[in-house]
């Protein structure tokens, strides 16, 4: 959690996540994993309002989560949202579905009387 931050992106945060793999792993290329990271077309990506959100608070964004932010993306899109809020047990996600882009992350502990406003769906995860 140290260098959470020094990190202005989610992709910088992947990177770095990716990075101390394959320290912990010499055997995977790093190269392959960045490749890889770069091609998941479709992926659900973070504004940078979003990435600097999930920094500050220290939330986990683990591969589980990823995956099921994407499935629930996917489920919005295909019932023609356009603007969705997610709620995760830990976290909520207001996401832009058009653009797969989080546009800002609230954690739930903090989400006692807020309001989220044009939104024109929900999922929950």
């Amino acid at each position: 959690m140290d260098g959470l931050h020094s990190v202005s992106g989610i992709g910088e945060l992947r990177l770095k996540h990716d990075a101390q793999l394959v320290q912990k792993d010499p055997s995977s290329s790093f190269a392959d994993m960045l490749r890889d990271r770069l091609n998941q077309e479709g992926a659900v990506r973070f504004s940078r309002h979003a990435a600097e959100r999930i920094a500050q608070r220290g939330a986990d964004i683990s591969e589980g989560l990823l995956e099921n932010l994407n499935k629930a993306v996917e489920t919005a899109r295909d019932k023609g949202a356009r603007d969705t809020v997610i709620i995760s047990r830990d976290d909520v996600f207001i996401v832009n579905i058009p653009h797969n882009v989080v546009v800002t992350m609230v954690p739930y502990q903090e989400m006692k009387e807020n309001i989220f406003t044009n939104i024109d769906s929900a999922v929950l995860i």
